[in-house]
């Protein structure tokens, strides 16, 4: 089941580090906005939900978790790169599949592999 979430990515860029320093080096105010829109219910009524925790990212889809790190140096250095490679790890180790689209995270939460 493919889910299109809606990401207002205006005001994800406002907090990016190229328009906003945040002393982080990997952009922690740029994703915890683009974060925040990643709670939602599914039309099945599982609920998805993402959490930043220091480096550690963590997607909740249903009753399955995975936890995605955001890696500077292996992702880096572009910041929306190193969120992007993170969320897809959370979401590959609970077991559904990211994928990205202007605009939108599209998830897969019963991927066929």
């Amino acid at each position: 089941m493919k889910i299109p979430i809606p990401v207002d990515e205006a005001a994800a860029e406002a907090h990016h580090p190229s328009r906003k320093l945040d002393g982080s080096g990997i952009g922690i105010n740029y994703a915890d906005v683009y974060v925040k829109a990643l709670k939602v219910t599914m039309p099945d009524g599982r609920k998805v939900a993402c959490r930043r925790r220091g480096l550690k990212l963590t997607l909740t889809v249903g009753d399955r978790s995975g936890e995605g790190l955001m890696r500077r140096i292996q992702n880096g250095p572009d910041t929306r790169q190193i969120l992007r490679e993170a969320l897809v790890e959370a979401a590959r180790a609970a077991g559904a599949r990211l994928s990205f689209a202007e605009g939108s995270v599209i998830l897969d939460a019963d991927p066929v592999d």
